[in-house]
């Protein structure tokens, strides 16, 4: 762009700004919120953006807010020209920063399974700075300076770099010396036992899957499944473990696993980040080392399999 070639006279950049967060939460309460703002200013903000523009942006429906097609249209562009905007300056940002790189991951898989091996990539990688973020909540890439994400779920990312690393599958563990060393000898049996309760993994397919007829139990529920295998480890009762997250209790004995039955966990494990990301040296180098992890991992959980009586 030459001297000459002057931007057109643009809307204030904290109006467009509220008016995209509303816009995407159909909210001016959660857009005050994301903003660290007031519900008014984020009210305000809009009708000045309204007024500048001559068209209404929202219509109230009910007790709550819709987009106008006018509303709409804008909404989308704003937000692909903010998206443009983050998306360049936190390139300039990680260049600057090549020797950094930031992880964030699920609190469980972090404590499971990321941890306890990470020691091995900065070993192999010292001149890296690893930061590691745990969060449930889904990193958003355009906002915050996170390089990769490790997440668990049905693969949502469509405008992302998005890599499977690993399915997995659940089966009832407990500790070795549990009930006394008196462990449960048939799935039926199970049920003379407390049975430790998962949000994300219930017990009844797995029971159908093993042949038992009997409701959902009930006893204490865990939202995270590293406290519910903590719990588990102390002996308080069986639970189901994901196999990749119980693989290290089990080859350290820590856990048993109880029966052969199995079900597939209906989530799966990715790596995600932003596909220009994808190219930097950094990132090649963490998925080289993930994936030699995951390898090592899958070979010992095979010999353990074949040793089995």
């Amino acid at each position: 762009m030459t001297p000459e070639q002057t931007l057109p006279r643009l809307p204030p950049l904290p109006a467009l700004r509220a008016f995209e967060s509303a816009a995407r939460h159909n909210s001016f309460s959660r857009a005050a919120t994301e903003l660290s703002l007031t519900h008014g200013a984020i009210g305000h903000q809009v009708r000045a953006l309204e007024d500048a523009l001559g068209v209404a942006l929202f219509a109230r429906v009910g007790r709550g807010l819709q987009l106008t097609p006018e509303g709409r249209v804008l909404a989308e562009r704003v937000r692909s020209a903010l998206l443009d905007i983050a998306a360049a300056t936190q390139d300039i940002s990680r260049r600057a920063n090549a020797n950094q790189l930031t992880l964030s991951v699920f609190p469980s898989f972090a404590a499971r399974w990321l941890v306890p091996r990470l020691g091995h990539f900065i070993e192999q990688n010292p001149d890296l700075e690893v930061m590691i973020q745990t969060t449930g909540n889904v990193v958003d890439f355009a906002r915050e300076p996170v390089d990769i994400g490790l997440r668990m779920g049905p693969k949502p990312w469509n405008d992302l770099w998005c890599e499977l690393l690993f399915g997995d599958a659940y089966f009832p563990v407990c500790a070795p010396d549990f009930n006394h060393g008196a462990l449960p000898q048939t799935p039926q049996q199970l049920l003379q036992h407390p049975l430790l309760l998962s949000l994300d993994e219930p017990w009844t397919p797995w029971l159908r899957a093993a042949g038992v007829d009997a409701p959902e139990p009930r006893g204490i529920t865990y939202s995270d499944s590293h406290n519910l295998l903590l719990a588990t480890r102390e002996g308080q009762g069986i639970a189901l473990g994901r196999e990749m997250m119980v693989a290290d209790d089990i080859a350290r004995g820590s856990l048993v696993r109880l029966f052969d039955v199995s079900v597939p966990v209906p989530f799966s494990y990715y790596m995600v980040c932003p596909p220009a990301l994808a190219q930097t040296a950094k990132v090649k180098r963490f998925r080289a080392w993930i994936w030699e992890e995951i390898a090592q991992q899958r070979a010992q959980i095979a010999a353990r399999a074949k040793a089995r009586p």
